[in-house]
């Protein structure tokens, strides 16, 4: 599925200086979607910036997924790291 600018990630955190934002960041996209290059099409024109962390949280997985990635801007455009599970092993 493709990223909507209607459904855009949200700022939870602003950090000291807009150094160490902490995104989040709810959609039907898996995180594997989430973390192509370029998803966040409008993400630098909502000020993320390289260093930020974001929360993703697949709404249609079951039981509900969330992963953590960082942030990097390139060339302009926000494209996080590949993300890391945030399990619930029982």
């Amino acid at each position: 599925m493709a990223y909507d600018t209607a459904n855009p990630p949200f700022l939870i955190s602003q950090g000291i200086g807009g150094v160490g934002q902490v995104w989040g960041y709810r959609s039907t996209d898996a995180g594997t979607t989430v973390d192509a290059a370029g998803y966040f099409t409008n993400g630098a024109d909502l000020g993320m910036a390289t260093g930020g962390a974001i929360v993703v949280v697949d709404t249609d997985a079951s039981p509900v997924a969330a992963q953590v990635a960082f942030i990097n801007v390139v060339g302009g455009t926000p494209d996080i790291t590949d993300a890391t599970a945030a399990t619930d092993s029982d």
